[in-house]
């Protein structure tokens, strides 16, 4: 089989590769993790490089078949995000049996375990004293299992066989022993010294972290494989911590239904609350909890990737160059961007604003129509495009790159909301409830607490109830 020398441009990375090979698998091997949001399947077109010469080609979908010199766009790198670590503390007390099992094994030296929430786009790990349960240290990374598709969808079609749900389950667990040796050597304290891990995850994640089969979670009739909790000896599993220690994983509620909103749940206490409360957790894959101590109901809604970036034209997660906030003044509109860079994209906060900025305006009309109304001041008027025949508004124009909000974004956006907005009024309806008896509403995960309230109000995303009733509560589920 022949072999062909592959450059990467601006990095200076040069590997040799088979034929046939694809450039995606290529800079794969050189160490650079390209933006795959579909899972390589050349839809979402995020994975653009631009060959020799300046043709533009897919990563994902061009088989190599000379030598190449490739040059690999910010916009098409699988970048840092804004990682969200802190959330509400929860207020049960720490039970004394779970450490005083390990005193004998530790010689009474101090006794730590781990918190940890596997995401589909983040990792998020706390290291714990299990005697006093005070935070020592936070760790973050993105979830490395994500260059094989950004939602589940694409995790559950690529582990198609024992080899590939492996080769997942070795990322994820890879990842977890980088972050806590970093957060060990930050706490100055030995790995050998955490003797309980504690991991919650969607019932997808749980699931590839246990390797346990997920093709039952990607069709129907969409059963887990188990939603039950596990315990596993550390000595089995591959996490370096003490060999005496223990894996717990909480227990999921159903199959798109984790036990990272179980942990929410925990953390807000919403089984003891006298008034009624809802829990929202807004992602691709998004979580509700509905109810008070005397009932809950929970939901799932298959809101998209849109939020996460994936299907809008301009559309990232929130890394630097990201527009993150919109907002408009009286002549034109302003832009907040991650990093105070030049825009190169927009992520899901900044796409809530800004479409909720052009319905105020009056650009956006009631059906989701992108519109030229009259008597608009004349920068804003200006904005108004097209592309590819489509009707399209310009959010920043800069010399690094054109940002536009086109009419099939502003339909991506409809299509999450409608979902989100779907799932709570079913579980209205089955407690019986309308939305003004609502009495507080969490917003948990990292595009919740970034999300701007009267954005999400005007766009409908929420409940129309009174600002002051609506809280924040970060990652509650670690």
């Amino acid at each position: 089989m022949k072999h062909f020398s592959i450059t990467f441009e601006p990095d200076g990375k040069k590997i040799s590769i088979h034929e046939s090979a694809t450039i995606l698998e290529a800079a794969g091997l050189a160490g650079i993790v390209l933006n795959t949001a579909c899972g390589g399947k050349g839809i979402c077109k995020k994975c653009a490089v631009k060959l020799q010469g300046g043709k533009e080609v897919l990563a994902c979908q061009y088989k190599i078949d000379s030598d190449l010199i490739v040059t690999i766009p910010v916009t098409s790198r699988f970048l840092e995000s804004k990682i969200l670590t802190q959330g509400i503390e929860a207020k049960q007390k720490l039970a004394p049996d779970i450490y005083k099992k390990y005193l004998k094994t530790s010689g009474r030296t101090k006794i730590s375990g781990l918190a940890i929430d596997i995401g589909t786009t983040t990792v998020v790990l706390k290291l714990i004293d299990m005697i006093n349960g005070d935070c020592l240290e936070v760790e973050s990374a993105l979830n490395p299992q994500a260059k094989h598709g950004d939602d589940v969808i694409s995790r559950i079609a690529y582990a198609n066989s024992e080899e590939k749900l492996a080769e997942l389950q070795k990322l994820i667990v890879d990842c977890i022993n980088d972050l806590l040796q970093a957060a060990c050597e930050r706490a100055k304290i030995s790995p050998m010294q955490i003797y309980e891990v504690c991991v919650v995850g969607n019932t997808t994640m749980n699931h590839l972290f246990l390797k346990m089969p997920v093709t039952g979670l990607g069709q129907a009739p969409y059963k887990a494989y188990s939603i039950d909790a596990k315990d596993f000896p550390a000595k089995d599993f591959g996490i370096t911590i003490n060999p005496e220690g223990n894996i717990h994983t909480v227990e999921n509620i159903a199959s798109f239904v984790g036990s990272d909103t179980t942990a929410e749940s925990v953390a807000v206490q919403i089984g003891s609350e006298e008034k009624m409360t809802l829990i929202v957790d807004i992602g691709t894959n998004s979580e509700i909890v509905l109810g008070n101590k005397e009932k809950l109901y929970t939901a799932s809604c298959a809101a998209g990737p849109a939020f996460e970036g994936a299907r809008i034209t301009c559309g990232s997660r929130a890394v630097d160059g990201a527009i993150e906030s919109v907002v408009a003044n009286s002549e034109d509109i302003d832009v907040d961007v991650i990093g105070n860079s030049a825009a190169r994209s927009i992520c899901g906060s900044g796409l809530i604003d800004a479409a909720a900025v052009l319905c105020e305006l009056g650009i956006i009309d009631p059906t989701g129509k992108l519109t030229q109304p009259e008597n608009l001041p004349a920068k804003i008027s200006k904005r108004l495009t097209e592309k590819c025949g489509e009707p399209a508004f310009v959010l920043s124009d800069s010399d690094c790159k054109k940002v536009l909000l086109t009419q099939r974004d502003i339909r991506q956006v409809q299509l999450a909301k409608a979902a989100i907005r779907a799932g709570i009024r079913i579980l209205e309806r089955k407690l019986g409830i309308k939305e003004q008896d609502l009495e507080q509403v969490f917003l948990a995960g990292a595009f919740g607490n970034f999300l701007r309230k009267e954005s999400a109000l005007r766009l409908g995303l929420l409940p129309s109830i009174p600002q002051e009733r609506i809280h924040f509560i970060g990652n509650a589920a670690c």
